[in-house]
């Protein structure tokens, strides 16, 4: 179904399937804004869906996101107002969550009867040393600054809310905890879902060897992550396993072959711009692990 810069998907007994990366996705961008990129299209589709008679269960596969905002922008289309303290509208955008003092509810487009699940693939909190700013902020273009900035700025919105922080909260930019907290999603683990879906664990369990990757591998990334989930998969069937990243700060797992896209682009954004061009060069370069 089409809803304004994106479509939502329509299944059977009324089941509708939103994805945040389609709208609001990090690769949409010729250049990364962390402070002002937003989640408000994602919000579009969610109403679209929400107010379609049909749906009965809205699914959103939060994942990919460009932006640090809690999910407040997704909300504002939902019918939320998020107002500063003079009583004005804020911006849409993370700079801005630090000036949101009240929320008005009153005009909400109501979740379908079944509810929202949001299909995450992390188990970070919004806030501290592992949260949705100090761990994605990084791969969104965000200074230290600005990761002290969106953290605080995420700290207010946790205030404003009255919810507690908890595993999960911080996927997407805090997407996941603002359509928790307010539009009371629930949490499903995304790459189990998917995976179930899709029948993955035969695929990884048939195949001799399996390659996966992430924009960034870090200290989250075998934390309930797709990456993570799928390299379990290839340990328990004894497949062989390689990555292929954007970047790693952390080692790939012993014995694992494995290529970082940075190591041979020109720079973080050389690499976001000419993605398809360095991914068949990361490719080439495995591949040179396992010739014969």
């Amino acid at each position: 179904m089409h809803a304004g810069k994106g479509y939502w998907l329509y299944l059977p007994e009324g089941i509708a399937v939103v994805e945040l990366a389609q709208v609001c996705g990090i690769t949409l961008l010729e250049k990364l804004d962390p402070m002002n990129t937003h989640t408000y299209e994602l919000g579009v589709l969610l109403s679209h869906a929400a107010l379609d008679k049909r749906v009965k269960k809205i699914y959103v596969a939060l994942g990919g996101s460009a932006s640090t905002d809690a999910g407040f922008g997704a909300l504002m289309s939902l019918g939320y107002k998020f107002l500063d303290i003079a009583g004005q509208n804020v911006q849409k955008g993370g700079a801005y969550l630090l000036d949101i003092v009240h929320v008005d509810s009153s005009n909400v487009i109501s979740p379908p009867p079944e509810g929202v699940v949001a299909l995450v693939d992390v188990q970070s909190p919004l806030l501290g040393e592992y949260g949705a700013a100090a761990i994605y902020g990084p791969q969104k273009g965000a200074t230290d600054l600005e990761i002290e900035m969106l953290e605080l700025g995420l700290r207010n919105f946790l205030s404003v809310s009255g919810c507690k922080d908890g595993s999960g909260n911080g996927a997407a930019g805090g997407t996941s905890f603002g359509l928790g907290a307010f539009w009371g999603a629930t949490f499903s683990s995304g790459a189990q879902s998917i995976a179930e879906i899709i029948g993955l664990p035969q695929l990884v369990a048939d195949a001799d060897l399996v390659i996966t990757g992430e924009g960034r591998l870090d200290s989250q990334s075998f934390v309930g992550k797709g990456v993570g989930f799928i390299y379990d998969l290839s340990l328990a069937s004894k497949t062989e396993i390689a990555f292929c990243v954007g970047s790693n700060s952390i080692d790939f797992p012993d014995n694992s072959a494995g290529v970082s896209i940075l190591n041979f682009a020109q720079d973080l954004q050389d690499a976001i711009t000419h993605a398809a061009r360095y991914l068949r060069e990361g490719g080439s370069k495995l591949a040179g692990n396992f010739h014969k």
